[in-house]
């Protein structure tokens, strides 16, 4: 991964959305079956190279065969230090706020008694540090319910190449264009 390669230590990716269900049985099959392959045979490239594998969504719906692959790869590469790949997988930014409030209300909280740092500590992956900058692929303008509370103050940056297409040139580019920037946090 050539963003871990280059200092970066946490990095992200939209692997499934909860609203991806809504496609064609066709593609979420094919979708499936290729996340498998993903588990069987090449995420032991990231454990090679020292990278541990994270996983932000619900299991909702998932396959015994695709939590079977989520807990060996958790599993596996859990003790890796040279970075960390959160897989978000059947996630949905509008999803994981709903499941904080329901985990905050089911242990007796009162309204009142709600805090934003109280929301933050029941997201699926609490310990992982707000986003700091997004690059969407495709064209797209929009977060498509990614991340929503982490990525608040993210910076934003729009490239029109799909993910396939997207090379380490155009991360580098990116990167270089997010180093030029001046962070304000909503200041």
């Amino acid at each position: 991964m050539a963003a871990f390669d280059r200092g970066v230590k946490y990095v992200s990716a939209f692997v499934f959305s909860t609203e991806n269900w809504s496609r064609s049985q066709e593609e979420v099959t094919y979708l499936m079956d290729l996340l498998d392959w993903v588990f069987r045979y090449e995420l032991y490239k990231l454990d090679k190279k020292n990278i541990r594998v994270m996983f932000a969504g619900s299991t909702e719906g998932l396959s015994d065969k695709i939590l079977q692959g989520i807990r060996r790869t958790v599993e596996k590469t859990a003790d890796n230090t040279g970075g960390t790949l959160v897989l978000c997988l059947n996630y949905g930014g509008q999803k994981e706020l709903t499941d904080a409030v329901s985990k905050i209300i089911s242990s007796g909280a009162k309204a009142s008694e709600v805090t934003s740092m109280m929301i933050a500590d029941n997201l699926y992956l609490p310990d992982i540090p707000p986003i700091d900058f997004i690059i969407r692929t495709s064209g797209e303008q929009r977060l498509s319910g990614f991340m929503l509370w982490s990525a608040a103050y993210a910076e934003l940056k729009f490239v029109l190449k799909h993910w396939p297409a997207f090379t380490v040139k155009d991360l580098e580019e990116a990167l270089a264009d997010y180093s030029k920037r001046q962070r304000r946090f909503g200041i």
